[in-house]
C-alpha cells in the first residue's frame, strides 16, 4: 500500500472498498508456522513453478511475538499484473482478491479459525525483500520485537477507517527497526 492514504486511494486499490476494522491481537500461537506449511505446501501445487518464492511474513512468523492470527505469505509471481497466469487458480482453490495495485495483488482465504492473507509480488521485489528483512530483525531482536509488539498493542485500542490505516500507523516504527536492521531499500 502507498503512503498518505485516504478512502479514495484505498477506493482504487480495495477490490470492495474500505471496510471499518478493528484489530484484535493474540499472543503468539507455536501453531502459526504448521498453518503456514500447510499453506505454502497447497500454493506449491496450485502454482507449482510459477510460485518462485513461498515465504511466512507478519507477526505470525515471528516466535514470541503477539499477531491478528492471521498468517501472511509472501508469493513471489514473476509478472502479478498478468491475472490470468495464475489468479485463477488460486481463486478456485478458495482465494480471494482484496487488493489490485502495479506489481502487487493480495488475496485472502481460510476458514475464521484459520484466515490467511497472501500477497503476490514479483520475487525481487523492494517490498518481498523489506518483508524478509524485517522478519529477520524481530527473529532476532528482543528490543526490536517488544517495541514493534508494543506499538501494536497501543494502535489496537483504537477503531479504524479501515485495516490499511492501521498498517500505515505502523509505519514510523517499521521504518525505526528496518534502519537498525540496516535496511537500505
Amino acid at each position: 500500500m502507498s503512503e498518505g492514504l485516504n478512502d479514495e486511494k484505498l477506493s482504487a486499490l480495495l477490490v470492495r472498498g474500505p471496510r471499518p476494522a478493528k484489530v484484535t491481537l493474540a499472543e503468539y500461537d507455536p501453531a502459526w508456522p504448521a498453518r503456514f506449511e500447510r499453506r505454502a505446501a497447497e500454493l506449491r501445487e496450485i502454482l507449482g513453478e510459477r510460485a518462485r518464492l513461498i515465504e511466512h511474513i507478519g507477526s505470525t512468523s515471528v516466535p514470541g511475538l503477539a499477531a491478528k492470527p492471521i498468517v501472511d505469505i509472501v508469493v513471489g509471481i514473476e509478472d502479478p499484473d498478468d491475472e490470468p497466469a495464475y489468479l485463477p487458480d488460486l481463486e478456485a482453490a478458495g482465494y480471494d482478491l482484496r487488493v489490485r495495485e502495479p506489481a502487487h495483488r493480495a488475496l485472502r482465504a481460510g476458514d475464521p479459525g484459520e484466515p490467511v492473507n497472501l500477497h503476490c509480488y514479483p520475487p525481487d521485489h523492494v517490498e518481498t525483500r523489506k518483508y524478509l528483512a524485517f522478519r529477520a530483525r524481530l527473529r532476532a531482536s528482543d528490543a526490536d520485537r517488544e517495541l514493534y509488539e508494543a506499538t501494536k498493542r497501543e494502535l489496537a485500542r483504537r477503531e479504524w477507517r479501515d485495516i490499511n490505516y492501521y498498517a500505515e500507523a505502523k509505519g514510523p516504527v517499521i521504518a525505526e527497526i528496518l534502519a537498525r536492521a540496516g535496511w537500505r531499500g
